[in-house]
Parts: C-alpha cells; sequence; structure tokens
C-alpha cells in the first residue's frame, strides 16, 4: 500500500466508534478510505486482553492503530506488537485534550514536549516495519500556532515521522471539555496549509470540522489528504465518492442497500461468534442519512437490536423499511 496515496482520505480514530465493526462496515463503502481504530494505550496492549483490543478483520485493510502513551519503551513494544498484529500503520495521539489522557502524560499536552515526543517516534520506528505517524493539533493554550507548531513538526521529523496528521484547532488543556475542544477552538485551515508548503517533503493531512465529500476535496488543493470524524460516522455514505473520485476506482461504489446486505453477512457470522446485535447496528444509523425512510430505519434498529436474543430478524425488518417494503413483525430469535 502507498500511504501517501492512501492518506488521501481517512476516517479519524474515534473513541467509542471506530471500533471493529464500525470499520468493517465502512469498508464496505469505500475499498480505499485509510480505517484507524479508537486509541489504544501503550499500556492496555502491553497488560490487556490484545485479541479484544487488537484484532480486525482482513477485510479492513488498509487500517492503522492508534497508540497514545509517553513512555519509550511501552509505545515501541506496543508499536512492534501492532505491526505483528498486521496493521498498516501505527499513529501515535498527540491530540487528545483529555485529564484522563493528561494525567497519564499523553495525547495534545506532549506538543509542550517535542524533543519527547520525537524521542519516542524514533523508538517506535526501530521497532516496528511499518510507518510511524502522529496526529496533534496545530498547538495548545497559549503557545503561537505558528512558531510552536514549526518546532514541533520539525524536532518530530527528525525522530523520523515523515505523515503528520493535523487537527487544524488548538488544544485548550484548561477550561474546556474534550468536547468543547471539538468545537469551541476557532478552525485554522490556512495553517494546516501553511506547513504542507513550509515542509514539501512531508505527508500533511488535514482533519477537524470536515463536512462533506466537496469540502474534503477542496482541502486536497492544499494538502495531501484529508481525515473526517464525526461527518463520515454519522453520514457514512460520504465514502461512497471516495474510491472513484479520488483513487481512480473503475467500478460503481455499492449502493446503500447493497452495503447493508453485506453487513448482514457479517453480522450473522459475528452472532454466531456470540456477539450481541447491537454492538454491531450502532454503527449503522446513519447508512440512509438524508433518505426518505431514514428515521424508519433507525426507529426499527434502536427499537429492537438490544433486546435479548436480537438476530438478523431484525436487520431484515430495517432492510424492509429501508427499501420501502412492507415491515414484518421482528421477533427476537
Amino acid at each position: 500500500m502507498q500511504l501517501d496515496q492512501g492518506h488521501k482520505f481517512c476516517v479519524a480514530p474515534m473513541m467509542e466508534w471506530t471500533d471493529r465493526h464500525c470499520r468493517y462496515f465502512l469498508r464496505l463503502i469505500s475499498k480505499h478510505a485509510l480505517l484507524y481504530t479508537e486509541m489504544v494505550t501503550a499500556d492496555a496492549v502491553l497488560r490487556g486482553d490484545r485479541n479484544r483490543l487488537l484484532q480486525f478483520h482482513v477485510d479492513e485493510h488498509p487500517v492503522a492503530l492508534q497508540v497514545g502513551g509517553s513512555d519509550a519503551g511501552a509505545l515501541a513494544e506496543a508499536a512492534r506488537i501492532g505491526a505483528e498484529f498486521g496493521y498498516d500503520e501505527i499513529n501515535l495521539n498527540v491530540g487528545c485534550p483529555s485529564d484522563r489522557v493528561q494525567a497519564g502524560r499523553f495525547g495534545a499536552c506532549l506538543m509542550a514536549e517535542p524533543k519527547l515526543v520525537a524521542d519516542l517516534i524514533a523508538a517506535m520506528g526501530e521497532s516496528c516495519k511499518v510507518p510511524v505517524t502522529v496526529k496533534c493539533r496545530i498547538g495548545i493554550d497559549d503557545q503561537d500556532a505558528e512558531e510552536s507548531l514549526d518546532r514541533f513538526i520539525d524536532a518530530v521529523a527528525e525522530g523520523g515521522c515523515r505523515t503528520f496528521i493535523l487537527h487544524a484547532r488548538k488544544a485548550w488543556l484548561e477550561g474546556l471539555s474534550p468536547k468543547e475542544n471539538r468545537d469551541v477552538p476557532p478552525i485554522d485551515y490556512d495553517r494546516v496549509y501553511r506547513m504542507k508548503a513550509r515542509r514539501p517533503d512531508l505527508t500533511i493531512i488535514v482533519n477537524g470540522g470536515i463536512g462533506s465529500f466537496a469540502e474534503a476535496a477542496d482541502h486536497l488543493a492544499h494538502v495531501d489528504g484529508v481525515m473526517l470524524g464525526r461527518a463520515a460516522y454519522q453520514d457514512p455514505y460520504i465514502l461512497a465518492e471516495v474510491d472513484q473520485r479520488l483513487f481512480g476506482a473503475e467500478e460503481p461504489a455499492p449502493s446503500r442497500l447493497e452495503v447493508l446486505d453485506s453487513f448482514m453477512a457479517y453480522a450473522e457470522g459475528e452472532l454466531a461468534r456470540g456477539v450481541r446485535l447491537n454492538q454491531m447496528t450502532r454503527h449503522i444509523l446513519g447508512l440512509f442519512h438524508g433518505q426518505p425512510r431514514a428515521r424508519a430505519f433507525r426507529r426499527v434498529l434502536a427499537e429492537n437490536a438490544h433486546l435479548d436474543g436480537a438476530g438478523l430478524d431484525v436487520l431484515k425488518a430495517a432492510r424492509n423499511v429501508a427499501a420501502g417494503e412492507r415491515s414484518h413483525a421482528v421477533a427476537a430469535e
């Protein structure tokens, strides 16, 4: 996989959202979008249930593992394990502003320590054979977003990082919640563009507040790639334009109903392995976003998928509704 090409369109790592079921679903819509896991701490990789935390379906490729931490040894080992699991990229989180993350000395607070981040990247790069990348903000708190970001990117690039995903907002570590940090600090895409112009040798991806494929395409005039988060989750069929328009695919994107049919086949296998239906269907509620029967489709899933014994009959009923066919009564299997 050519990562420079692959980074043209990415779906952001989102806690409690981009789990393996979500990623499999998104992959049914686009074969080429680069998908990211939820952030996993290095300590969790080393001490937790690795299969539960890291397993993914082979069809998810290209897929990147995002890790968090500030200990070089632990991150190097986590990167090695992630690469051995088959991930195409290991990404270091230097952007999360939550109190819990700050208490562990990782996430956005690391932007104040560019030399440390460079050392972390160097250690991770030495331990695995896949690219190691960084996702960060354009600054934190009262930092000058021009001078401090230049210093940070230059230092971390010296450590071996060639790809940076820049969320085009500062993170305020004091006074704003993680949710507020996604919306309140002003967006500054031009700062990301200037970084690409200043460092054309690096792969620069812009993230933050991008709400449509059209907006994403506009950004590609200035940077190497775009990363969508909430918009891609809430309206996943945005990805239907990606393969043909950005990657030159000849085959048309599957229809929404075709995506749902493929997901039903996946869900059948997961149900047989003991996965609850709502663990999977919570990720597909936006599949018919903007379509005439979207609300009815969501209602069938919301009212039935969480019930004990809920099975494929729920998905079939939701499909009937979405297709405009007569809905059959849902009965838990």
